[in-house]
Protein backbone atom coordinates (compact mmCIF):
# COMPACT_ATOMS: atom_id res chain seq x y z
CA UNK A 1 0.00 0.00 0.00
CA UNK A 2 2.82 2.34 0.75
CA UNK A 3 4.96 1.50 -2.36
CA UNK A 4 1.47 2.14 -4.44
CA UNK A 5 1.14 5.62 -2.73
CA UNK A 6 4.94 6.89 -3.60
CA UNK A 7 4.08 5.39 -7.14
CA UNK A 8 0.82 7.70 -7.34
CA UNK A 9 2.74 10.30 -5.99
CA UNK A 10 5.96 9.71 -8.35
CA UNK A 11 3.43 9.84 -11.05
CA UNK A 12 1.80 12.61 -10.48
CA UNK A 13 5.12 14.77 -10.25
CA UNK A 14 6.08 12.50 -13.79
CA UNK A 15 9.30 11.16 -11.98
CA UNK A 16 8.85 7.60 -13.75
CA UNK A 17 12.24 5.44 -15.28
CA UNK A 18 11.54 4.64 -18.76
CA UNK A 19 10.62 0.92 -18.05
CA UNK A 20 7.92 2.63 -15.74
CA UNK A 21 6.37 4.34 -19.08
CA UNK A 22 6.97 1.68 -20.88
CA UNK A 23 4.94 -0.33 -18.23
CA UNK A 24 2.48 2.26 -18.64
CA UNK A 25 2.00 1.88 -22.26
CA UNK A 26 -1.50 1.08 -23.27
CA UNK A 27 -0.89 -2.17 -25.53
CA UNK A 28 -3.90 -3.45 -26.50
CA UNK A 29 -4.52 0.11 -28.33
CA UNK A 30 -1.35 -0.27 -29.97
CA UNK A 31 -2.32 -4.07 -30.92
CA UNK A 32 -5.65 -2.21 -32.73
CA UNK A 33 -3.87 -0.15 -34.38
CA UNK A 34 -1.27 -3.18 -35.32
CA UNK A 35 -4.70 -5.05 -36.44
CA UNK A 36 -5.85 -1.86 -38.66
CA UNK A 37 -2.03 -1.57 -40.49
CA UNK A 38 -3.12 -5.32 -41.26
CA UNK A 39 -5.52 -5.49 -42.80
CA UNK A 40 -4.05 -2.38 -44.83
CA UNK A 41 -1.46 -4.83 -45.87
CA UNK A 42 -3.65 -7.63 -46.69
CA UNK A 43 -5.65 -4.84 -49.51
CA UNK A 44 -2.93 -3.18 -50.71
CA UNK A 45 -1.14 -6.80 -51.41
CA UNK A 46 -4.33 -7.34 -52.77
CA UNK A 47 -4.58 -3.76 -54.81
CA UNK A 48 -1.27 -5.13 -56.53
CA UNK A 49 -2.86 -8.08 -57.75
CA UNK A 50 -1.54 -10.40 -55.47
CA UNK A 51 2.18 -8.39 -54.64
CA UNK A 52 3.81 -7.36 -51.91
CA UNK A 53 5.13 -4.43 -54.51
CA UNK A 54 4.63 -1.82 -54.54
CA UNK A 55 2.40 -0.64 -51.53
CA UNK A 56 2.15 -3.61 -48.84
CA UNK A 57 5.71 -3.42 -48.35
CA UNK A 58 6.24 0.10 -48.17
CA UNK A 59 3.18 0.10 -46.01
CA UNK A 60 4.67 -2.42 -43.39
CA UNK A 61 7.80 -0.21 -43.36
CA UNK A 62 6.66 3.18 -42.82
CA UNK A 63 4.02 0.91 -39.64
CA UNK A 64 7.40 -0.28 -38.13
CA UNK A 65 9.16 3.18 -38.56
CA UNK A 66 5.77 4.83 -37.16
CA UNK A 67 6.03 2.45 -34.17
CA UNK A 68 9.04 3.58 -33.36
CA UNK A 69 8.19 6.91 -33.54
CA UNK A 70 4.96 6.33 -31.55
CA UNK A 71 6.61 5.02 -28.22
CA UNK A 72 9.65 8.02 -28.24
CA UNK A 73 7.02 10.35 -28.29
CA UNK A 74 4.96 8.59 -25.52
CA UNK A 75 8.23 8.47 -23.49
CA UNK A 76 8.50 12.06 -23.92
CA UNK A 77 6.78 13.92 -20.56
CA UNK A 78 3.52 15.48 -21.32
CA UNK A 79 4.84 18.92 -20.40
CA UNK A 80 7.87 18.92 -22.90
CA UNK A 81 4.96 19.09 -25.54
CA UNK A 82 3.32 21.70 -23.56
CA UNK A 83 6.37 23.97 -23.49
CA UNK A 84 7.05 23.84 -27.62
CA UNK A 85 3.67 23.13 -28.29
CA UNK A 86 3.99 26.67 -30.01
CA UNK A 87 7.13 26.08 -31.64
CA UNK A 88 6.02 23.07 -33.29
CA UNK A 89 2.76 24.99 -34.42
CA UNK A 90 5.51 27.46 -36.19
CA UNK A 91 7.53 25.06 -37.63
CA UNK A 92 4.02 23.37 -39.54
CA UNK A 93 3.03 26.83 -40.53
CA UNK A 94 6.63 27.54 -41.60
CA UNK A 95 6.80 24.64 -44.23
CA UNK A 96 2.80 25.23 -45.16
CA UNK A 97 4.11 28.72 -46.02
CA UNK A 98 7.31 27.34 -47.93
CA UNK A 99 4.75 25.03 -49.57
CA UNK A 100 2.97 28.26 -51.35
CA UNK A 101 6.71 29.31 -52.15
CA UNK A 102 8.12 26.29 -54.13
CA UNK A 103 5.93 23.41 -52.84
CA UNK A 104 5.60 19.88 -55.42
CA UNK A 105 2.54 20.00 -57.65
CA UNK A 106 0.79 16.89 -57.74
CA UNK A 107 -2.48 15.68 -58.88
CA UNK A 108 -3.47 18.97 -59.78
CA UNK A 109 -2.67 20.42 -56.59
CA UNK A 110 0.42 22.23 -54.53
CA UNK A 111 0.57 20.28 -51.59
CA UNK A 112 4.02 18.55 -50.79
CA UNK A 113 7.49 19.87 -50.00
CA UNK A 114 10.63 17.83 -51.10
CA UNK A 115 13.07 17.44 -48.12
CA UNK A 116 15.10 15.54 -49.77
CA UNK A 117 14.46 12.22 -48.25
CA UNK A 118 10.57 12.30 -48.34
CA UNK A 119 8.08 14.80 -49.86
CA UNK A 120 6.19 15.92 -47.15
CA UNK A 121 2.43 17.36 -46.84
CA UNK A 122 2.86 19.80 -44.44
CA UNK A 123 -1.17 20.16 -44.03
CA UNK A 124 -1.27 16.90 -42.47
CA UNK A 125 1.35 17.79 -39.65
CA UNK A 126 -0.53 20.99 -39.00
CA UNK A 127 -3.84 19.00 -38.43
CA UNK A 128 -1.60 17.60 -34.93
CA UNK A 129 -0.02 20.77 -33.99
CA UNK A 130 -2.82 22.69 -34.40
CA UNK A 131 -4.32 20.82 -31.11
CA UNK A 132 -1.12 21.09 -29.68
CA UNK A 133 -1.11 24.87 -29.98
CA UNK A 134 -5.21 25.51 -29.42
CA UNK A 135 -4.27 23.54 -26.23
CA UNK A 136 -1.83 25.00 -24.93
CA UNK A 137 -3.90 28.19 -25.33
CA UNK A 138 -6.95 27.27 -23.40
CA UNK A 139 -4.76 25.16 -20.87
CA UNK A 140 -4.54 27.95 -18.42
CA UNK A 141 -8.19 29.60 -19.81
CA UNK A 142 -11.32 29.64 -17.44
CA UNK A 143 -14.38 29.89 -18.23
CA UNK A 144 -14.98 33.94 -17.50
CA UNK A 145 -11.83 33.47 -20.36
CA UNK A 146 -13.21 31.53 -22.98
CA UNK A 147 -16.67 33.38 -22.23
CA UNK A 148 -14.90 36.57 -23.56
CA UNK A 149 -15.37 36.72 -27.38
CA UNK A 150 -11.95 38.96 -27.74
CA UNK A 151 -10.31 36.13 -25.54
CA UNK A 152 -11.18 34.39 -28.72
CA UNK A 153 -9.01 36.33 -31.15
CA UNK A 154 -5.74 34.49 -30.79
CA UNK A 155 -6.69 31.17 -31.12
CA UNK A 156 -9.28 32.02 -33.55
CA UNK A 157 -6.27 33.24 -35.98
CA UNK A 158 -4.39 29.94 -34.51
CA UNK A 159 -6.91 27.69 -36.26
CA UNK A 160 -7.61 29.89 -39.38
CA UNK A 161 -4.56 31.31 -40.57
CA UNK A 162 -3.26 27.57 -41.48
CA UNK A 163 -6.84 26.77 -43.10
CA UNK A 164 -6.61 29.72 -45.43
CA UNK A 165 -3.28 28.41 -47.10
CA UNK A 166 -4.45 24.82 -46.97
CA UNK A 167 -7.57 26.38 -49.40
CA UNK A 168 -5.14 28.39 -51.22
CA UNK A 169 -3.03 24.72 -52.16
CA UNK A 170 -6.00 23.48 -52.73
CA UNK A 171 -7.27 20.53 -50.50
CA UNK A 172 -10.85 21.18 -49.16
CA UNK A 173 -10.87 18.16 -47.50
CA UNK A 174 -7.99 19.05 -45.26
CA UNK A 175 -8.83 22.49 -44.77
CA UNK A 176 -12.51 21.37 -43.22
CA UNK A 177 -10.68 19.01 -41.16
CA UNK A 178 -8.75 21.32 -39.93
CA UNK A 179 -11.96 23.68 -38.92
CA UNK A 180 -13.78 20.71 -37.64
CA UNK A 181 -10.79 19.71 -35.12
CA UNK A 182 -10.22 23.26 -34.20
CA UNK A 183 -13.98 23.75 -33.30
CA UNK A 184 -13.82 20.84 -31.19
CA UNK A 185 -11.15 22.00 -28.86
CA UNK A 186 -13.04 25.62 -29.15
CA UNK A 187 -15.83 23.59 -27.32
CA UNK A 188 -14.27 21.18 -25.41
CA UNK A 189 -12.91 24.68 -23.68
CA UNK A 190 -16.27 25.70 -22.94
CA UNK A 191 -16.74 28.13 -25.13
CA UNK A 192 -20.71 29.27 -25.30
CA UNK A 193 -22.67 27.53 -27.53
CA UNK A 194 -24.39 30.91 -29.01
CA UNK A 195 -20.98 31.91 -30.09
CA UNK A 196 -20.98 28.79 -32.56
CA UNK A 197 -24.23 29.54 -33.46
CA UNK A 198 -22.93 32.72 -35.11
CA UNK A 199 -20.00 31.15 -36.58
CA UNK A 200 -22.51 28.80 -38.54
CA UNK A 201 -24.45 31.58 -39.48
CA UNK A 202 -21.83 33.18 -40.94
CA UNK A 203 -20.50 30.67 -42.59
CA UNK A 204 -23.40 30.03 -44.10
CA UNK A 205 -24.22 33.74 -45.23
CA UNK A 206 -20.86 33.21 -47.17
CA UNK A 207 -21.09 30.40 -49.17
CA UNK A 208 -22.47 32.33 -52.34
CA UNK A 209 -19.31 34.27 -51.74
CA UNK A 210 -17.27 31.48 -51.40
CA UNK A 211 -18.38 29.58 -54.34
CA UNK A 212 -16.99 32.15 -56.69
CA UNK A 213 -13.58 31.40 -55.16
CA UNK A 214 -14.25 27.44 -55.83
CA UNK A 215 -12.30 25.82 -58.44
CA UNK A 216 -13.77 23.97 -61.46
CA UNK A 217 -13.21 20.77 -59.98
CA UNK A 218 -14.49 21.26 -56.42
CA UNK A 219 -17.55 22.74 -58.26
CA UNK A 220 -18.19 19.89 -60.15
CA UNK A 221 -17.83 17.62 -56.83
CA UNK A 222 -20.42 19.59 -55.46
CA UNK A 223 -22.65 19.28 -58.55
CA UNK A 224 -22.06 15.48 -58.44
CA UNK A 225 -22.52 14.47 -55.10
CA UNK A 226 -25.99 16.16 -55.59
CA UNK A 227 -26.63 14.13 -58.68
CA UNK A 228 -24.12 11.38 -59.73
CA UNK A 229 -25.90 10.92 -63.03
CA UNK A 230 -24.95 14.40 -64.25
CA UNK A 231 -21.38 13.32 -65.82
CA UNK A 232 -21.50 9.64 -65.11
CA UNK A 233 -17.88 9.07 -67.64
CA UNK A 234 -16.61 12.72 -65.96
CA UNK A 235 -17.11 14.10 -62.65
CA UNK A 236 -19.03 11.11 -61.19
CA UNK A 237 -17.67 8.54 -62.22
CA UNK A 238 -15.65 7.72 -59.11
CA UNK A 239 -18.46 7.54 -56.65
CA UNK A 240 -20.60 5.57 -59.17
CA UNK A 241 -18.07 3.49 -59.68
CA UNK A 242 -17.46 3.14 -55.33
CA UNK A 243 -21.31 2.54 -55.48
CA UNK A 244 -21.17 -0.16 -57.71
CA UNK A 245 -18.21 -2.04 -55.75
CA UNK A 246 -20.12 -1.66 -52.39
CA UNK A 247 -23.30 -3.05 -53.42
CA UNK A 248 -21.56 -5.99 -55.40
CA UNK A 249 -19.71 -6.99 -52.56
CA UNK A 250 -23.09 -8.52 -50.95
CA UNK A 251 -22.97 -9.90 -47.73
CA UNK A 252 -20.07 -11.68 -47.67
CA UNK A 253 -17.92 -10.65 -50.43
CA UNK A 254 -16.87 -12.42 -54.15
CA UNK A 255 -13.93 -13.37 -52.21
CA UNK A 256 -9.65 -12.38 -51.78
CA UNK A 257 -8.15 -11.09 -55.16
CA UNK A 258 -11.53 -11.92 -57.09
CA UNK A 259 -13.09 -7.66 -56.57
CA UNK A 260 -13.75 -7.64 -60.48
CA UNK A 261 -14.29 -3.66 -59.77
CA UNK A 262 -11.18 -3.27 -58.66
CA UNK A 263 -9.39 -5.49 -60.63
CA UNK A 264 -10.10 -4.85 -63.47
CA UNK A 265 -9.52 -1.47 -63.02
CA UNK A 266 -12.98 0.29 -62.88
CA UNK A 267 -12.39 1.51 -59.24
CA UNK A 268 -10.24 4.12 -59.24
CA UNK A 269 -7.37 5.34 -56.46
CA UNK A 270 -8.26 1.61 -54.75
CA UNK A 271 -4.87 1.86 -52.91
CA UNK A 272 -5.53 5.26 -51.32
CA UNK A 273 -9.33 6.80 -51.14
CA UNK A 274 -11.41 3.97 -52.11
CA UNK A 275 -9.71 1.39 -50.30
CA UNK A 276 -12.53 0.50 -48.30
CA UNK A 277 -14.99 -0.12 -50.91
CA UNK A 278 -12.33 -2.63 -52.32
CA UNK A 279 -12.42 -4.00 -48.83
CA UNK A 280 -16.26 -4.52 -49.07
CA UNK A 281 -16.52 -5.92 -52.41
CA UNK A 282 -14.07 -8.36 -51.56
CA UNK A 283 -14.87 -9.41 -48.22
CA UNK A 284 -18.40 -7.83 -48.59
CA UNK A 285 -20.69 -5.87 -45.99
CA UNK A 286 -19.72 -8.19 -42.48
CA UNK A 287 -16.37 -7.36 -43.13
CA UNK A 288 -16.73 -3.83 -43.57
CA UNK A 289 -18.55 -3.18 -40.13
CA UNK A 290 -15.70 -5.51 -38.73
CA UNK A 291 -13.09 -3.21 -39.90
CA UNK A 292 -15.81 -0.17 -38.15
CA UNK A 293 -15.72 -1.76 -34.92
CA UNK A 294 -12.33 -2.02 -34.66
CA UNK A 295 -12.34 2.21 -35.50
CA UNK A 296 -15.41 1.97 -32.43
CA UNK A 297 -12.74 0.68 -30.26
CA UNK A 298 -9.97 2.64 -31.02
CA UNK A 299 -12.21 5.60 -30.79
CA UNK A 300 -13.53 4.44 -27.24
CA UNK A 301 -9.88 3.93 -25.87
CA UNK A 302 -8.73 7.70 -26.97
CA UNK A 303 -12.30 9.34 -25.04
CA UNK A 304 -11.28 7.33 -21.68
CA UNK A 305 -7.63 8.19 -22.10
CA UNK A 306 -9.32 12.09 -22.42
CA UNK A 307 -11.37 11.29 -19.53
CA UNK A 308 -8.65 9.57 -17.27
CA UNK A 309 -6.28 12.45 -17.77
CA UNK A 310 -5.93 15.08 -14.34
CA UNK A 311 -4.67 17.92 -16.93
CA UNK A 312 -6.23 19.54 -18.49
CA UNK A 313 -3.91 20.19 -21.23
CA UNK A 314 -3.45 16.39 -21.78
CA UNK A 315 -7.36 16.34 -21.67
CA UNK A 316 -7.84 18.59 -24.79
CA UNK A 317 -5.00 16.69 -26.58
CA UNK A 318 -6.17 13.78 -26.14
CA UNK A 319 -9.81 14.96 -27.32
CA UNK A 320 -8.25 16.40 -30.14
CA UNK A 321 -6.18 13.76 -31.73
CA UNK A 322 -8.82 11.17 -31.38
CA UNK A 323 -11.59 14.12 -33.05
CA UNK A 324 -8.82 14.04 -35.84
CA UNK A 325 -8.47 10.17 -35.90
CA UNK A 326 -12.73 10.63 -36.11
CA UNK A 327 -12.70 13.01 -38.62
CA UNK A 328 -10.60 10.57 -41.26
CA UNK A 329 -12.76 7.66 -40.66
CA UNK A 330 -16.27 9.31 -40.84
CA UNK A 331 -15.26 11.50 -44.05
CA UNK A 332 -13.36 8.80 -45.88
CA UNK A 333 -16.34 6.03 -45.60
CA UNK A 334 -18.71 8.90 -45.91
CA UNK A 335 -17.12 10.41 -49.53
CA UNK A 336 -17.04 6.19 -51.14
CA UNK A 337 -20.54 5.85 -49.76
CA UNK A 338 -22.21 9.09 -51.72
CA UNK A 339 -23.05 10.91 -48.27
CA UNK A 340 -20.28 13.91 -48.74
CA UNK A 341 -18.96 15.13 -51.97
CA UNK A 342 -15.48 13.34 -52.94
CA UNK A 343 -12.59 14.55 -50.76
CA UNK A 344 -9.27 12.97 -50.78
CA UNK A 345 -9.06 12.43 -47.48
CA UNK A 346 -7.28 8.65 -46.62
CA UNK A 347 -8.75 5.57 -44.45
CA UNK A 348 -6.42 5.27 -41.19
CA UNK A 349 -3.73 3.16 -41.32
CA UNK A 350 -5.13 1.14 -44.18
CA UNK A 351 -4.99 3.57 -46.98
CA UNK A 352 -1.61 3.43 -48.94
CA UNK A 353 0.42 6.82 -47.83
CA UNK A 354 3.50 8.08 -45.83
CA UNK A 355 2.44 11.50 -44.84
CA UNK A 356 -0.79 10.72 -43.37
CA UNK A 357 0.58 7.47 -41.75
CA UNK A 358 3.42 9.60 -40.22
CA UNK A 359 0.77 12.24 -38.95
CA UNK A 360 -1.46 9.36 -37.58
CA UNK A 361 1.49 7.77 -35.07
CA UNK A 362 2.31 10.70 -34.18
CA UNK A 363 -1.15 11.60 -33.06
CA UNK A 364 -1.45 8.62 -31.40
CA UNK A 365 1.93 8.86 -29.68
CA UNK A 366 1.48 12.08 -27.91
CA UNK A 367 -2.36 9.91 -27.01
CA UNK A 368 0.11 7.71 -25.57
CA UNK A 369 1.65 10.42 -23.94
CA UNK A 370 -1.05 11.41 -22.34
CA UNK A 371 -2.05 8.39 -20.95
CA UNK A 372 1.67 7.25 -19.64
CA UNK A 373 1.54 10.70 -17.86
CA UNK A 374 -2.39 10.96 -17.20
CA UNK A 375 -1.65 11.40 -13.58
CA UNK A 376 0.56 14.47 -13.92
CA UNK A 377 -0.90 17.83 -12.59
CA UNK A 378 0.29 20.54 -14.68
CA UNK A 379 -0.37 24.15 -13.58
CA UNK A 380 -0.99 27.48 -15.18
CA UNK A 381 2.77 27.84 -16.62
CA UNK A 382 3.51 24.29 -17.51
CA UNK A 383 4.76 23.03 -13.91
CA UNK A 384 4.34 20.81 -11.57
CA UNK A 385 0.98 21.68 -9.03
CA UNK A 386 0.86 20.56 -5.75
CA UNK A 387 -2.83 21.33 -5.53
Amino acid sequence: MIGDGLMTSRMRRGEMTLGEKLWQMSWSLILLIGALTGIGVIMLYSAANGSMDPWASRHIMRFGVGLVLLVVIAMIDIRQWMRYAYWLYALAFVLLVAVEVKGTIGMGAQRWIDLGVVQLQPSELMKVTLVLALARFFHGADLQDVGRPLFLIVPALLALAPVALVLKQPDLGTALMLLAGGGVLFFAAGVRLWLFGLVVVAGLGTIPVAWQFLHDYQKNRVLTFINPERDPLGAGYHILQSKIALGSGGLTGKGFLQGTQSHLNFLPEKQTDFIFVMLAEEFGMLAGMGLLFLYVLVLAYGLAIALRARNHFGRLVAIGMIVTFFLYVFINIAMVMGLIPVVGVPLPFVSYGGTAMLTLMIAFGLLMSVWVHRDVQIGRRGAYDDG
